[in-house]
């Protein structure tokens, strides 16, 4: 499972994130999408953790928590759907 966490400060950095995260277990990874444009972050990563039961006890106790000025949004990452923006063939039609 791969944990969504939203809401995050614009300073933020992958060691502030692995720091909160590892309270909970041992964190795999870490992801902070930036901005191709800019550089800079998007106000949003994706933490993996090693076990369900850790992931589910930071998704617990870090949702709607303040950290860094900021009421986390923190919750399981929904699966990446197909984009056809991006030069997929996106959903067979349904007949």
């Amino acid at each position: 499972m791969t944990i969504y966490v939203g809401n995050l400060s614009y300073s933020a950095t992958e060691a502030d994130l692995r720091a909160v995260f590892a309270d909970y277990g041992e964190v795999k990874r870490v992801v902070l999408p930036t901005d191709r444009e800019t550089g800079r972050m998007r106000g949003f990563a994706f933490v993996e953790m090693n076990d369900d039961a850790q992931e589910d006890a930071a998704i617990t106790e870090l949702d709607g928590a303040e950290w860094m000025g900021r009421q986390l949004r923190v919750n399981k990452a929904k699966p990446r759907e197909e984009d056809s923006r991006r030069g997929g063939w996106g959903k067979k039609p349904e007949f």
